[in-house]
């Protein structure tokens, strides 16, 4: 396991959880609150372990719930059940593609709130819900399928940066016979 990289996704949640609850010009503008977290869930589910896939969900839902009127904990498990069958199904999945990519964040960002607001019915509260709101959720699932791929491309940015770069084919063949002296 890569702690650099487990803590470069936490922070970035952070940031993004910090971000979305700061930057309110989209909110008014189109009446709508961004969610970023289930993009980056996606981009963790597929490219690391469970355990940076559990720390990023805890966290990152506690502190969204945290900064907003939700009920502490409630987008932790919609977070976790996305990102562990997306990290089920990682083999199947077209990693490298941004359409499906975006087609994940699509997916993910349309899944999370609809299972918050099915947490919240269960639960007894009851969540303003109207026509508005499914202009909301399709404005989030949309915003969510674009930053997707804006999380693959970061983090492989980043990983091209930091990383070593693997050395090319030399003309040298390891298998080849040298002969020394005289024939």
């Amino acid at each position: 396991m890569n702690w650099f990289n487990t803590i470069a996704i936490l922070l970035l949640a952070y940031l993004a959880v910090f971000f979305q609850a700061t930057f309110n010009e989209l909110r008014h503008f189109v009446g709508v609150q961004v969610d970023l977290l289930p993009g980056l869930v996606v981009y963790t589910a597929i490219s690391s372990g469970i355990v940076t896939l559990t720390l990023v969900t805890v966290c990152g839902g506690l502190w969204f719930d945290s900064l907003s009127a939700n009920p502490p904990g409630l987008s932790t498990l919609p977070l976790f059940l996305i990102g562990l069958f997306l990290q089920h199904n990682r083999d199947a999945i077209l990693r490298d593609q941004p359409y499906a990519q975006m087609l994940l964040g699509l997916v993910a960002s349309a899944l999370a709130p609809l299972f918050c607001v099915l947490i919240l019915i269960n639960t007894g509260a009851r969540p303003l819900i109207g026509w508005f709101s499914l202009w909301q959720w399709f404005v989030m699932s949309v915003i969510g399928a674009v930053i997707t791929p804006v999380w693959f491309w970061i983090f492989d940015f980043a990983g091209r940066i930091l990383n070593y770069r693997p050395i090319g084919e030399t003309g040298f063949r390891q298998d080849r016979e040298i002969k020394r002296g005289r024939k």
